[in-house]
């Protein structure tokens, strides 16, 4: 066993100074996670929405507004999120007054969790039987009203398992955050479990993540067959 192995089993945890730290922590992770959901997943339902409807054939069917939300989704969809943290510095100093601390990391993991969701509504959308938005408009509803009287609740159930899933990662987003002064787990299991050699401040910390994501896939997965049944 090397000697920095042997550190980290043998480390004595001060909890009595960390403890008011992992606490502080977890309310940092939570309000990242819960503002980056809200925010950014409102946005990408409004996004991934316009995506499936003004395609071609859609009831907003629009070509050029459907090539540019496309392209912007699948350019900021896939940059790993400590990328787009940085490349949205300027961007985020206009918005929030600075490019550190949580509130700025929050801005960041918002714009990850729009364009993120957007592509989750919309593959959500497409599987609704069209035959449905058919006899909508055959009824003579128009567009904004199959939207929110057919399209949403048809794929509601989907949709808030979709959404537990964006909190999930926006969980793991929140776990970089640190680089930015934003705090949260990720940054406490790396400052003062990882860096300090302490194994137990890690697993605490690994813990308490799990905990969080399993309460918010149980709630959204009870919430979804709630909804499916009706």
């Amino acid at each position: 066993m090397s000697t920095t192995d042997t550190l980290l089993l043998a480390k004595d945890t001060n909890w009595e100074f960390l403890t008011p730290i992992y606490q502080d922590a977890i309310v940092e992770t939570l309000y990242m996670a819960v503002w980056g959901l809200i925010i950014g997943g409102l946005a990408g339902l409004v996004v991934g929405v316009l995506l499936y409807t003004t395609r071609g054939g859609g009831v907003l069917a629009n070509r050029p507004v459907f090539w540019v939300l496309n392209v912007l989704v699948n350019v900021v969809r896939p940059i790993p999120f400590i990328i787009l943290i940085t490349a949205l510095g300027p961007l985020t100093n206009v918005v929030v007054g600075s490019i550190l601390g949580i509130n700025a990391a929050t801005f960041a993991i918002i714009v990850a969790a729009t364009f993120g969701a957007a592509r989750i509504v919309e593959q959500n959308l497409v599987s609704i039987d069209p035959g449905v938005i058919e006899a909508a408009r055959a009824m003579g509803a128009g567009p904004l009203r199959i939207i929110f009287t057919v399209i949403i609740p048809e794929a509601l159930g989907p949709l808030i398992l979709g959404a537990t899933f964006m909190f999930i990662a926006i969980v793991d987003m929140s776990a970089m955050a640190g680089y930015i002064g934003a705090g949260g787990l990720g940054d406490f299991a790396i400052q003062y479990g990882y860096r300090a050699f302490d194994s137990n401040v890690t697993y605490v910390a690994l813990i308490t993540i799990i905990v969080i994501v399993q309460a918010a896939q149980l709630f959204g997965n009870w919430l979804a067959r709630k909804i499916m049944r009706r």
